[in-house]
């Protein structure tokens, strides 16, 4: 899944070029660039990434490197309603795992991953600051507190549109 290739359009990397040089092409705000690039863009597939080093005038494996790091950036594409189960130590130790897998098993996904229709994908994420909620999950901005496997069906149904 991690190896399709993407075509961007000449408008797509115009707009890259452009992100880059309100920047003035300085290698110092990759983060920035990459921030706004994902903004526009909604994800950062390698072929993005190459046009952003170019641009800047760093190596392909500087911007990778950034873009695995922040788990903020994302290199495959978000779905229509982008689910993020929290992992942190509260919400680990009341049973996110559980809901994960369960999330998973209804999904038919991995973590990191989008349904073929591209209305649900699944992530992790490490801590939400709602531990008195644990354990919590995200869809999108809305966050759902004291999550058991048996609630995920319901969560996905509010979006059965």
């Amino acid at each position: 899944m991690s190896h399709v290739k993407v075509e961007l359009k000449p408008e797509q990397v115009t707009k890259i070029k452009e992100i880059c040089k309100s920047f003035n092409n300085n290698p110092g705000e990759l983060i920035n660039v990459l921030h706004q690039t994902q903004g526009a863009f909604g994800y950062l597939p390698a072929e993005v990434q190459e046009v952003v080093a170019a641009e800047l005038g760093i190596p392909v494996a500087k911007v990778y490197g950034v873009v695995t790091f922040y788990s903020f950036f994302t290199m495959l594409p978000k779905g229509k309603h982008p689910i993020s189960v929290c992992t942190g130590t509260a919400c680990y130790v009341r049973g996110a795992e559980k809901v994960l897998d369960e999330f998973k098993r209804i999904l038919e996904v991995k973590v990191g991953e989008s349904t073929p229709d591209g209305k649900f994908s699944l992530n992790c994420l490490r801590c939400v600051g709602a531990c008195g909620l644990a354990p919590v999950v995200l869809v999108g901005d809305k966050v759902y507190g004291r999550v058991s496997p048996d609630g995920v069906k319901d969560i996905l149904n509010e979006y059965a549109d």
